[in-house]
């Protein structure tokens, strides 16, 4: 049983981890990191240049921005310098007219906004933004986390200045050592009250997802399967309806949809494949809200687990981490034990580890339906106590060393993929 000390820490942690987003979550911090900049700056910027990590430059290139109409980070910055409000943290992009769309081409028409790679960097997710007007100017920087603001100056007076790992109010939070066993635990054992926050996040994004499928977002992955012949090859089942519910989210997220959504670790997508699959399957089948609210908790909690050894951003696609956890959560709702729900989490890492990111885009939608149909495949095998054993592949005996294996691939053994990918997403 954990303590209750330990209890507090793990609430405290996923309050931090899952907080509401609008858009893709990198163009959007680059947005929030320009608006800060400006509002140091305190008049009208002139000129804005952003210098990012390749990760956050390969997340932003190919993705709807809320509410505009276009693709990537040149209109997202306008908008963070000319109309941004940071105090909105990652939804300052929800109240956007028409009006300032405008306003953000004709700065981009003007040239007044130079993106360009920092290099010389560890961290995958930064982001230095410079706005400058006359003889003034005020730089920000984001790292660590899309919203952990760790420098700050204006007119080369330096107004913040701290370090990138961990924010300064919850560093015990970000510190705090997480397992299998622990997520596990705290997910069925905690009293009721202390979860049930949980449910903000499945309710937003449930109805993130009714909205999206009235609409061909994207590539209507959603809607393919809804249609004729989606309905002639996969049927009209619950399976499809956790897929449908899961991507057509996705399908509006990724196209720029103005629909929140509650994000998970950083991405508005993992928020999604925590959660979307899980109440689907719950309320098909009837489940109690108390199995629903530990299921979702399991699966968020483990999601969060898992980041903090892969790292916010990877080479690694995040559905890989969502659909693990929302494969344990599929499986608890099933009636799997303990052991059948790491069998579940096994088989996922030995399915689609691997599973490249090439940055956000409207395609996203496509990977994310793959995440959850082997979620489910996994969670069936689990409960026949079908597994990958420790003889095949990456997979370990102990379920946190299969972890650390996912973990090790995703951060050193793609490194040259990522870089790969970036070569080629920026020289088409």
């Amino acid at each position: 049983m954990l303590s209750t000390d330990k209890r507090i820490l793990i609430h405290r942690l996923m309050q931090q981890e899952i907080v509401p987003s609008v858009g893709c979550t990198e163009p959007v911090a680059v947005a929030l990191c320009t608006a800060k900049a400006c509002s140091i700056l305190g008049k009208k910027v002139e000129k804005i240049e952003a210098s990012l990590s390749a990760n956050v430059l390969k997340n932003a290139l190919g993705v709807g921005i809320p509410g505009t109409g276009m693709t990537g980070l040149p209109i997202a910055i306008a908008l963070g310098g000319l109309t941004g409000r940071p105090e909105e943290g990652l939804e300052l992009l929800k109240q956007v007219t028409p009006e300032q769309v405008g306003q953000g081409k004709r700065f981009i028409e003007e040239g007044r906004i130079e993106i360009r790679q920092q290099t010389g960097i560890s961290d995958k997710l930064y982001i230095r933004i410079r706005c400058s007007a006359g003889k003034d100017s005020a730089v920000a920087v984001i790292s660590g986390s899309h919203n952990h603001f760790t420098y700050i100056e204006k007119n080369e007076e330096i107004l913040l200045n701290e370090p990138a790992t961990g924010h300064k109010e919850d560093g015990e939070e970000n510190t705090l050592a997480l397992d299998f066993r622990t997520v596990y635990e705290y997910a069925v054992e905690s009293p009721l009250e202390e979860l049930s926050f949980i449910l903000e996040a499945a309710r937003m994004n449930r109805e993130a997802s009714a909205k999206a499928i009235l609409h061909n977002y994207g590539h209507n992955v959603a809607g393919s399967l809804k249609n004729r012949n989606g309905l002639h090859i996969f049927g009209d089942n619950l399976h499809t309806r956790m897929v449908i519910s899961t991507a057509g989210a996705c399908d509006m997220r990724m196209d720029g949809g103005l629909i929140p959504v509650m994000s998970n670790s950083g991405s508005g997508n993992q928020g999604i494949a925590a959660t979307m699959p899980i109440l689907t399957y719950a309320e098909s089948e009837s489940c109690s809200e108390e199995q629903l609210i530990r299921a979702l908790t399991m699966s968020s909690l483990l999601i969060i687990y898992i980041k903090q050894q892969l790292g916010r951003l990877s080479a690694l696609c995040g559905c890989v981490v969502a659909s693990t956890g929302s494969s344990c959560g599929i499986t608890y709702l099933m009636g799997g034990s303990y052991e059948q729900i790491v069998y579940a989490a096994k088989n996922m890492i030995a399915n689609i580890t691997g599973m490249i990111c090439d940055g956000a885009k409207p395609g996203c939608a496509l990977k994310i339906a793959s995440g959850v149909s082997t979620a489910a495949l996994s969670a069936v095998m689990a409960m026949e106590d079908e597994v990958v054993t420790s003889q095949e592949g990456i997979v370990d005996e102990d379920i946190d060393r299969t972890i650390e294996n996912l973990a090790r691939i995703g951060n050193s053994g793609m490194l040259e993929t990522d870089k790969l990918v970036l070569d080629i997403m920026t020289k088409k």
